[in-house]
């Protein structure tokens, strides 16, 4: 946590991821817990973000996201995440896994978007906003493998550039494998990269085909004019 006069800023911002990832809401208490302050300034937090509309407080004081977090996250929605959602649910379908869609922040691989498969069987859940480290793990893995080689990766982030996807198994989760490809972006945008997850290995060996197939789709998407424009011409319809 900043100790300049970002940390009020800071210590808000947290405060609202915190109750955006719990659906039952918060208490101040509760939050005044989890960003180790005490309750008073984890009270005017709050009340700073319900006056703005970041948060709702109910009438048994629990605090949940508010209508101003819902909108803002609509309008900055990026078309990644429009294009990406078809791909992963057919992904999670055909495959019978969990798919995400994951790409780098601030040395790790973030999930922005989960699909779980349909049915009512078995499933791996995995939540969007869950964090990697890059260099373990199919998802991050992919990501460095998007890049241009650096000097001093690791080995295998040059293995998984040449063969076009990454493989892991029980490397961040016990009973738990990965595959993932990379998701080809024009120059200068972040790179992004397909994955599923699954607890069966057999599920994980055979999904190599349908990820590449899935990462290609997704590229294919966003290079069209209608995806890369969409955002203008929403804005242009305002």
């Amino acid at each position: 946590m900043a100790t300049d006069g970002s940390q009020t800023l800071e210590r808000g911002l947290t405060a609202l991821r915190l109750i955006a990832g719990r659906p039952e809401g918060l208490t101040a208490g509760e939050v005044a817990s989890e960003l180790g302050v005490h309750r008073s300034i984890a009270y005017r937090l709050l009340a700073a973000l319900v006056r703005q509309g970041f948060a709702h407080r109910d009438a048994t004081g629990r605090h949940r996201p508010g209508v101003a977090f819902y909108t803002l996250a609509e309008l900055a929605r990026p078309p990644l995440l429009d294009a990406a959602r078809p791909v992963l649910h057919d992904l999670a379908a055909h495959l019978g896994v969990t798919a995400c869609l994951v790409v780098a922040e601030a040395g790790q691989a973030v999930a922005v978007a989960v699909v779980e498969p349909p049915g009512v069987g078995p499933r791996l859940s995995y939540r969007v906003g869950s964090r990697d480290p890059l260099e373990r793990g199919a998802g991050g893995l992919a990501l460095l493998a998007a890049r241009p080689a650096a000097e001093g990766e690791p080995e295998r982030v040059a293995e998984v550039r040449s063969r076009g996807y990454a493989a892991t198994g029980e490397e961040l989760i016990p009973g738990v494998f990965g595959v993932a490809a990379p998701v080809g972006r024009a120059v200068g945008e972040e790179p992004a990269a397909v994955t599923v997850l699954t607890h069966r290995k057999e599920l994980a060996d055979g999904a190599v085909a349908a990820v590449l197939e899935a990462a290609t789709r997704l590229a294919g998407t966003l290079a069209a004019p209608s995806v890369a424009g969409a955002g203008d011409a929403d804005h242009g319809r305002e």
